[in-house]
C-alpha cells in the first residue's frame, strides 16, 4: 500500500508574514512535502474593504514557493477570520469540509501558523485534531509571554518557534511553557526574499533619503482614540521637522481612515514640510530598500526593528510612553513589543540619542527586564519565572524602569515595589488587611454624613 502525500499548509495574514514563510522555505526549515498550500487569511476588522495579502504588490514573488494559495475568509464564510472557532460537536465535519474542500484526501497533514493561541490559527489546529504544528512568528511578540492559555491538546503539538532575529541575543518566551525550542530564521534568507518584494515594479513616489513615519491604527484596538492616534501621528512629523528633515514620507497602517493623511497634509504645510503620503500597499522593507530613508519614526511597529537590525538605518521612536501608561489590562499582549521598542530606540525628540543612535539596555539587561514584565503579565502560565521577577525588581526599580509597570500589578503579585518603601515594614496579613478595610468602610460614613 502506498504511504499518504504530506500536504503542509502555511496559513498567514500578512505579506510580511508570507515573506518570513519563503525565508524559511529557502533555508530548508521545513521537511519535504508532496503538497504546499499558503493559506491566506484577511484578519481586518472589515475584510471586504481591504487588500489581502495574495493581491498586495510583491506578492507574485513569494507565490512560487507553494503548489496553492487558498482563501481561509471564503473557506468559513460569513464567519470573521478572527472570532469563529469550530465548535467542539462540530471539529469532525468541519475537517471532512476542509478536505474536500480543499483535495486533501487522506493526506498527512502538517501546519505552520502564526499566533497559535488566537484565531484563525487556533481554530485550525483545532479542526485538524492531532497533527504536527509549527508556530512562526512575524514580529516582536514572540519574545514575550502567551496571551491565554492554551489547550493542551494543541499545545503539546507544537514542535518549535520559528522567529527572526530582530534583537540579536534575545530568546523568546512565547511557548516555552511547553518546552517549545525557539528557531531563528536566517537574517540573510529573510533579507534575500524582502529584496525580491523591493525588484517588483511598483509604482512609488521617487524620493531620496526621506524621514519615513510608520502609522499604527492603534484606536482600531481601544488603546488611544482617533483623536489621540492623529495627535501622535502629527508628533511624529513634528519631531522629523525638529531634527532637521525637509521631506517626509507617511506610510498610513493599511487600515487607517484617509482624515488622517488630510490632517498630517494641514500640519507638514504649517511647518514647511514637504509630506508625501503612500497609497500603495507595501512593506516599510520595500521603503527601506528604495529610498534608503535617513530616518525611520514610529511607535513600537516590528519595522522599526527590521530598519535599525536588518538595514543599518536609523530610527527612533516617540508614544511609547504614552502606550506604556495606556495599555490595559497589563497582559495586554502589545506590552511587550511596546518595552522592547521603549527600551532599544532613542526617543524622537532626544536630537543628541537619535544623531547617536544610541542603545538603550543591553541584551541582557532586556532579557532580565523582559523576564518580570512576563511575568507580571502571565503569572499563572510562567510561575517559573517568579524568582527573575523578583530580583529584577528588587534591584532595578527606579524612576527609569518604572514604566515598565503598574504599581497595582505588583501589589496583587505580591511583587517588590508594591507598596512605598516607607509602609514596608507592615506586615502583609489578613488583619492587616482587615483593619485597612474597616479604616476606609468608616472614612466614607464620615464623608456620607457630612454631604447629608
Amino acid at each position: 500500500m502506498a504511504s499518504p502525500r504530506t500536504t503542509q499548509i502555511f496559513l498567514a495574514s500578512t505579506l510580511y508574514g508570507a515573506a518570513t514563510l519563503a525565508a524559511a522555505l529557502d533555508a530548508d526549515r521545513f521537511g519535504p512535502a508532496d503538497r504546499r498550500i499558503l493559506l491566506v487569511s484577511n484578519n481586518a476588522a472589515t475584510p471586504e474593504t481591504t487588500t489581502p495579502l495574495d493581491e498586495m504588490p510583491g506578492f507574485e514573488r513569494l507565490r512560487g514557493r507553494f503548489d496553492e494559495v487558498r482563501s481561509w475568509n471564503e473557506a468559513i464564510s460569513p464567519f470573521h477570520p478572527g472570532g469563529w472557532a469550530p465548535r467542539g460537536d462540530d471539529v469532525v465535519l468541519w475537517e471532512r469540509y476542509v478536505r474536500m474542500l480543499w483535495d486533501l484526501g487522506d493526506d498527512d497533514i502538517e501546519l505552520a501558523v502564526e499566533s497559535i493561541q488566537v484565531n484563525p490559527a487556533l481554530a485550525l489546529a483545532q479542526i485538524f485534531t492531532g497533527v504536527p504544528v509549527d508556530v512562526y512568528a512575524d514580529g516582536l511578540m514572540s519574545y514575550g509571554p502567551t496571551r491565554n492559555k492554551i489547550d493542551p491538546l494543541v499545545g503539546t503539538r507544537v514542535r518549535r518557534l520559528l522567529h527572526l532575529d530582530l534583537v540579536p541575543g534575545l530568546t523568546p518566551l512565547l511557548l516555552t511553557e511547553f518546552g517549545v525550542e525557539p528557531e531563528v530564521v536566517p537574517t540573510d534568507a529573510f533579507v534575500k526574499v524582502l529584496a525580491e518584494l523591493g525588484e517588483e515594479e511598483t509604482e512609488l513616489p521617487d524620493i531620496e533619503a526621506p524621514a519615513l513615519v510608520l502609522g499604527q491604527y492603534l484606536s482600531a484596538l481601544s488603546i488611544l482614540t482617533p483623536e489621540e492616534e492623529e495627535e501622535l501621528h502629527i508628533s511624529m512629523v513634528r519631531g522629523a521637522a525638529a531634527l532637521g528633515h525637509t521631506h517626509v514620507v507617511f506610510k498610513p497602517h493599511p487600515t487607517a481612515p484617509a482624515r488622517w493623511s488630510r490632517a498630517l497634509e494641514k500640519e507638514a504645510g504649517a511647518i514647511g514640510v514637504e509630506l508625501t503620503v503612500l497609497d500603495t500597499p507595501v512593506l516599510a522593507e520595500v521603503l527601506y530598500q528604495r529610498m534608503r530613508p535617513a530616518l525611520v519614526v514610529g511607535c513600537f511597529s516590528t519595522a522599526l526593528l527590521t530598519a535599525s537590525a536588518l538595514y543599518g538605518l536609523p530610527a527612533a521612536r516617540t508614544g511609547t510612553d504614552l502606550l506604556l501608561e495606556r495599555l490595559a489590562p497589563y497582559q495586554n499582549s502589545n506590552r511587550v513589543p511596546v518595552t522592547i521598542v521603549d527600551a532599544l530606540l532613542p526617543e524622537l525628540t532626544e536630537r543628541a540619542a537619535v544623531a547617536a543612535q544610541e542603545a538603550g539596555l543591553g541584551t541582557g539587561e532586556l532579557t532580565n527586564l523582559l523576564k518580570a514584565v512576563g511575568f507580571a503579565m502571565q503569572p499563572q502560565i510562567y510561575p517559573r519565572l517568579r524568582p527573575d521577577a523578583e530580583r529584577y525588581l528588587a534591584r532595578h526599580l527606579d524612576a527609569t524602569t518604572w514604566r515598565y509597570f503598574k504599581r497595582r500589578r505588583l501589589t496583587a503579585l505580591a511583587l517588590p515595589g508594591a507598596v512605598p518603601s516607607q509602609l514596608a515594614f507592615i506586615p502583609r496579613n489578613a488583619a492587616v488587611r482587615r483593619v485597612a478595610r474597616r479604616a476606609r468602610s468608616v472614612q466614607r460614613s464620615l464623608k456620607r454624613t457630612a454631604l447629608g
